[in-house]
């Protein structure tokens, strides 16, 4: 919990928007189990609520929309043997599938970080307007987790096979690259936002009002890559992914699949898989595969070792057991997929 004397997150109504504020800057507005109960709470308040037109969600300060969870929460949960970890993540999974599902308007405006988590908050609304500053990623597999938070569903679901190239390595994605990748909808320059929130709050329509304020993005890295990605990325396991990295001369391939041997091995099949899997299923039944496999994560060794590694101890050398794609089954992935016993409520 925050040791602030401020709320974790704000709710208030501006004219005919639900205003939501993230309020953690110092911790890039890392979400907690209280956030993301109050949140589902409140969403179902403004659901019935005839004076409340859309919401609308923010990230205090200017370094982050939201960074994801608190994952050293997550870690220290494991640890204990608490339950934190696993409630945390229900009630997280529940928030998303709540916002998927939300009947108004939904509006999520990203300023800096957007990563994991908070693509969760975001992702899954009508509207995700993208300032300059914003910065998109699901950089799960380096921590020994997976793009969770509905990852399956929206990455699955990029063009091409971006989404599984996103999920694989985590690249971290400008305005630009994140709306030719669907991520985002919109880029306003963030200085426009108040007039924005001043039309909301008056009850402009949105669509009609991010048609007219919307930026036309230009340049997009990812769309001059796109056709080798879809080459690479559109083979059938993760070791033809870095085998085709590792026949290709350009700097980018091999820059490419440094990262991903650089990644949980366990991590980038348990991705590929659900990723592959996601096309083909539901909104809600891809939140209860990915609580199966948060759950057996849990339970396992490399998300304890990723976070000590990258923001623990810092020292950037996880050891990850497996440590070899060539030392992990395909029914050791399967389990991760099996069903629970507490499966996810939706």
């Amino acid at each position: 919990m925050s040791t602030d004397t401020q709320p974790e997150i704000l709710f208030e109504t501006q004219g005919a928007v639900g205003l939501i504020t993230l309020n953690r800057p110092k911790a890039l507005n890392a979400l907690t189990l209280g956030m993301v109960t109050a949140m589902r709470a409140q969403l179902k308040a403004w659901e019935t609520d005839p004076a409340v037109g859309c919401v609308v969600i923010r990230g205090a300060g200017d370094r982050a929309f939201c960074a994801g969870a608190d994952i050293r929460a997550l870690r220290q949960s494991g640890l204990d043997g608490t339950s934190y970890a696993l409630d945390f993540l229900r009630e997280e999974y529940l928030l998303n599938a709540a916002i998927k599902h939300f009947p108004k308007p939904y509006i999520a405006l990203i300023r800096g970080i957007c990563m994991g988590g908070g693509m969760g908050l975001s992702v899954h609304s009508d509207y995700r307007i993208a300032s300059s500053s914003a910065v998109f990623a699901m950089p799960e597999t380096a921590i020994g987790f997976f793009p969770d938070v509905g990852g399956s569903y929206f990455l699955s679901r990029c063009p091409g096979q971006l989404g599984l190239y996103l999920g694989l390595t985590g690249d971290r994605l400008n305005a630009r690259d994140a709306i030719y990748a669907r991520l985002a909808t919109h880029w306003i320059p963030s200085e426009e936002w108040p007039v924005l929130m001043e039309a909301l709050a008056s009850g402009d329509d949105p669509n009609n009002l991010f048609s007219e304020m919307g930026r036309r993005p230009q340049n997009s890295t990812l769309s001059e890559r796109r056709t080798k990605i879809d080459r690479i990325f559109g083979t059938t396991s993760v070791e033809d992914v870095l085998t085709l990295l590792d026949r290709d001369e350009k700097e980018w391939s091999h820059e490419t699949a440094a990262l991903m041997r650089s990644r949980s091995p366990t991590s980038l099949k348990i991705a590929y898989g659900q990723i592959r899997n996601g096309s083909q299923l539901s909104f809600d039944d891809c939140m209860k595969m990915e609580f199966r496999i948060a759950h057996r994560i849990l339970k396992g060794h490399d998300f304890y070792e990723g976070v000590r590694a990258v923001i623990v101890d810092k020292d950037n050398a996880p050891k990850w057991q497996p440590a070899s794609l060539a030392d992990i089954t395909d029914a050791d992935i399967q389990a991760y997929f099996d069903p629970v016993p507490d499966e996810l409520p939706l």
